[in-house]
């Protein structure tokens, strides 16, 4: 191709874009690729989850312009631009029964209307490729639900000049992935490597629950190498202060060692309207040289 190459990341809050496929598209960015990350939601329900914040009076009273601020300084470190669609972040409900979702909330919008805004900012920044979450959204969050929902409805909508002509001349991503990161194969290999080492592994306890939850494994079908991106993937979500504690889990794992073990983040090629060999290395394969 001799245009420049664009992708677009569709999350459901900030934080989601710097803990899920942060380092693929620091990469593509450093290849001269124009990365959007579209943000569903503001996080306005999200819990303080960083125990050195909680308990923050402004914090709790301005949460969402204090996300706001986190996610404009994870995108500056990223490189990458970034759009809100403005819906409202519907909370992880938790209880048995669950409780009602909030009036209003993003989970609780009409499929093919929300839909339109992000039709209308495909048509804009023409993306060659999407990224999204699967059905089950990752792990079962509404808004990831519903992120995945308007996604796949967006993706075929958006090249069908008779499909919401008020969002602008029709433009067709050639490509959709959802984001596996999360992944068995993974997760195993730095626990085992960990342990191996002598080191306490973080993931002891996410492996007892795969088995407890029963989740179904995933096809991994592409393999992006971004292993010297990793430490700026950290920075912009340890950006995300009120929803990262930066001497948690998440970072037990000594850099070095998840290079040398597992220096990929994987997708699943969900949709694709070029011809492309399974497994890949590249988000791009079948569009850079057609």
């Amino acid at each position: 191709m001799t245009e420049q190459l664009r992708l677009m990341a569709v999350h459901a809050h900030p934080d989601d874009e710097s803990s899920k496929g942060a380092a693929t598209m620091a990469k593509y960015v450093s290849e001269g690729v124009d990365v959007l990350v579209a943000t569903c939601t503001g996080g306005e329900r999200g819990s303080i989850l960083n125990p050195k914040l909680q308990g923050d009076a402004y914090i709790e009273a301005n949460i969402h312009e204090v996300r706001r601020k986190e996610m404009d300084e994870a995108r500056e470190i990223l490189g990458v631009k970034q759009a809100w669609l403005g819906f409202v972040d519907s909370g992880l409900p938790e209880g048995d029964p669950l409780p009602p979702l909030p009036e209003g909330c993003f989970a609780l919008q009409d499929v093919a209307e929300a839909a339109g805004a992000l039709v209308k900012l495909i048509r804009e920044f023409r993306p060659h490729v999407v990224t999204t979450y699967d059905e089950n959204g990752g792990y079962p969050h509404p808004d990831h639900i519903m992120t995945h929902k308007i996604t796949m409805v967006a993706f075929d909508a958006a090249g069908d000049p008779d499909a919401y002509p008020e969002a602008g001349p029709a433009w067709q991503p050639l490509k959709c992935y959802y984001n596996q990161g999360f992944n068995r194969p993974r997760t195993e290999a730095l626990h085992n490597a960990m342990e191996e080492r002598g080191l306490e592994s973080p993931y002891g306890e996410w492996l007892k629950r795969w088995d407890e939850f029963q989740r179904a494994e995933r096809t991994l079908t592409t393999f992006v190498p971004c292993g010297e991106f990793f430490e700026l993937r950290d920075k912009a979500l340890i950006a995300h202060a009120t929803q990262i504690d930066p001497e948690g889990g998440w970072f037990r794992v000594p850099m070095e060692l998840q290079r040398e073990v597992w220096p990929t983040e994987e997708y699943e090629l969900a949709k694709s309207l070029v011809d492309t060999s399974l497994p890949e290395d590249d988000l791009f394969a079948g569009i850079r040289d057609n």
